[in-house]
């Protein structure tokens, strides 16, 4: 995805894009896909700052010389994602970096590489000193932005995750966002239960949490509906009826989304000192080497960030 993106995208304006991870990987792809180098090592990011626009590199120290197998979902990949991660993490605290846009990653490999997340999401969260509560998860297209209150957990636990401070947390990050994004359509919350508990007589998590959230985020002036039956609430959001939507898990959000903007799609971690966006897939080894993955969503990411950096 980032060599075809960068290697195919010529114009980068006044741009400067650093790149993490090892230099090893880079080169076999640029071989395989048959384009030419497109970036300039650095010794240090803090170089880049002085440098003219284009594409640069740096490898973290323990990253130099990698052996990296392209396509196969090993320890390797795991550390270099892991260590990428942690190096951006301290450029961005320090305001050496102002965004970053991450690629899939295996959350297994990086697992197996020592870095027990299940995710970009919770790892950031941490480094960043957040916590998982102080960040929400929201991907979003050119139609739906959705913003999830539980990230990767098993579905059994979620109604417990389910909490009042946590819906009113994931509330307030999300109208932040759509505002910086000049909407104000208001925020529509989708309910836990089918039919949104039905009254109550199918779950009452609408109404022993969820409205009480809602209460509460009102007072603080975020427009909000719901608690909404989340089998129609997207129709209504790609309709422009709302400015995003907040489901509860994983799977009630983003099988939508995905439907609709599977290509285009960009994932956004609110709640962080610092801008983060990336692709709204997975890894797809199986298309490893081959010049058949499609760069759009990591596309719509870069410029996304930049549509929030000229926000700030």
């Amino acid at each position: 995805l980032v060599c075809r993106y960068f290697a195919e995208h010529r114009d980068i304006a006044d741009r400067r894009f650093l790149l993490l991870g090892p230099e090893t990987a880079l080169a076999w792809h640029v071989e395989h896909l048959g384009h030419g180098r497109f970036w300039e090592r650095v010794s240090a990011p803090e170089q880049v700052l002085s440098r003219d626009a284009g594409v640069y590199l740096f490898v973290p120290e323990r990253l130099e010389g990698l052996a990296v197998v392209p396509g196969v979902e090993n320890v390797s990949g795991g550390l270099a994602s892991g260590l990428s991660l942690e190096a951006a993490c301290d450029l961005l605290m320090r305001r050496v970096a102002r965004a970053v846009v991450t690629g899939p990653i295996s959350k297994l490999a990086l697992n197996r590489a020592g870095f027990a997340f299940p995710g970009h999401t919770e790892f950031l969260a941490e480094r960043a000193g957040v916590g998982p509560e102080g960040v929400c998860m929201h991907l979003c297209g050119p139609k739906l932005r959705v913003s999830l209150v539980t990230t990767h957990p098993p579905l059994r636990q979620v109604p417990d995750l389910v909490t009042e401070d946590r819906v009113l947390t994931c509330l307030r990050l999300t109208h932040a966002f759509v505002a910086a994004l000049g909407l104000s359509a208001p925020v529509a919350v989708c309910g836990l239960n089918p039919h949104a508990g039905e009254g109550g007589l199918i779950g009452r998590e609408e109404i022993e949490v969820l409205e009480p959230a809602l209460k509460k985020a009102r007072r603080e002036g975020i427009a909000a509906d719901g608690p909404l039956p989340a089998d129609t609430v997207f129709y209504r959001a790609a309709a422009g009826e709302f400015s995003a939507v907040l489901a509860m898990y994983h799977d009630q959000g983003l099988g939508p989304l995905k439907l609709l903007h599977f290509h285009e799609c960009v994932n956004v971690t609110l709640g962080l000192p610092f801008i983060r966006t990336s692709v709204g897939h997975g890894t797809g080894f199986a298309l490893t080497g081959t010049g058949k993955a499609d760069p759009g969503s990591f596309r719509a990411a870069v410029g996304l960030a930049e549509t929030l950096l000229a926000a700030e």
